[in-house]
């Protein structure tokens, strides 16, 4: 862990039950007490809360979690367990109005020759695999003939923070489909829904019935890594599947200010003039990659490097076939009713 002073007893508050053995297996072997939200814990506690929840009265530091960038097999709308998380003392990732650990890393490292061929050899390894952050497999997408260039735009939970913290001007999947079509009205313009709203895990966004006038296929089905092999751009507000695309080495152009833009790597609609150095494509997945997130095990308490959670990760996908069990539909269903979803 990476926090000079880190007590041995740390809060955590607002945490659901199934999180709780995730919260201790990430700063094992410290002591970790959990309280309500809100619920005001000891002054100067060290204090761990999830995403960009308020710090309780009492906290003294605050460290802020979040899924990592190769999460799972599976939604976490499902509620499936993540392989990796991030743990942030500075911000988060996705929070463009304020330097995160991950930016620092980004802005100020020094990535030795060492530590970028082992980011390359990573993301030769996530290409080859074709992994993704859910893994949720698909059908394969066939690249219409005739057409240049075809263009993905991956949809986003509309209520997500990292669009309230980095979307910074177009803040719905309809305005970014809008903006796409006017900008390259020649395109073939594909739109993928996110998969928690294809799922009905959440809802979709405001108007996001009408991005199909706007697009010329919605893919519900097929696989991300197919459509980001077959595909020659990618625009995103703040998509993590625009960090996917450019690890594919596929152009990528923001709407928005997710962790990728601003490096010299994107096309950057929005400008943050703080990020002001030009990185390669291996230091910013040595950064982003190996740097700042934690990998967990599945089978023990301990943790994993990165090219331990790739085998992890391969490895369940194969154990699970990408198939839900047959109740799986029956649990959603319970779930939507409790979050307010249908």
């Amino acid at each position: 862990m990476r926090y000079p002073g880190l007590p041995d007893v740390l809060r955590a508050c607002g945490f659901p039950r199934w999180k709780k053995p995730l919260v201790r297996q990430c700063f094992s072997p410290r002591q970790v007490i959990f309280s309500a939200a809100g619920e005001a814990v000891p002054r100067g506690s060290w204090v761990i809360v999830w995403g960009m929840s308020p710090a309780p009265p009492g906290a003294e530091r605050v460290l802020r979690l979040e899924d990592g960038f190769l999460r799972s097999v599976g939604l976490g709308a499902d509620i499936v367990r993540p392989l990796s998380w991030v743990v942030d003392g500075e911000g988060l990732y996705y929070d463009a109005t304020r330097p995160s650990e991950l930016e620092t890393f980004l802005a100020t490292g020094d990535f030795s020759p060492e530590e970028c061929v082992r980011a390359a050899s990573l993301r030769q390894r996530i290409i080859a695999l074709e992994l993704t952050k859910y893994n949720l497999g698909g059908e394969a997408w066939a690249r219409p003939t005739g057409y240049e260039p075809v263009i993905l735009v991956p949809g986003q939970v509309e209520s997500d923070a990292s669009l309230a913290y980095g979307g910074a001007g177009i803040k719905t999947n309809l305005a970014l489909l809008q903006a796409v079509r006017r900008e390259n009205p020649g395109a073939f313009v594909v739109y993928k829904p996110h998969p928690d709203v294809v799922a009905r895990m959440r809802r979709a966004g405001q108007d996001e019935i009408r991005c199909r006038e706007w697009c010329d296929e919605v893919v519900t089905t097929g696989s991300l890594p197919s459509l980001l092999k077959a595909v020659d751009e990618v625009h995103v507000l703040t998509s993590l599947a625009g960090f996917e695309a450019l690890l594919r080495g596929k152009k990528v152009v923001c709407h928005g200010l997710p962790f990728y833009a601003g490096w010299g790597l994107t096309q950057d609609v929005q400008t943050l003039t703080r990020r002001n150095r030009t990185l390669s494509l291996d230091q910013l997945v040595a950064g982003a990659l190996l740097r700042y997130p934690l990998y967990l095990s599945r089978t023990g308490d301990g943790r994993l490097t990165a090219e331990e959670a790739l085998d992890a990760l391969v490895d369940w996908r194969t154990r699970s076939g990408n198939r839900a069990p047959w109740w799986w539909e029956g649990y959603r269903t319970v779930v939507r009713v409790f979050a307010g979803v249908r």
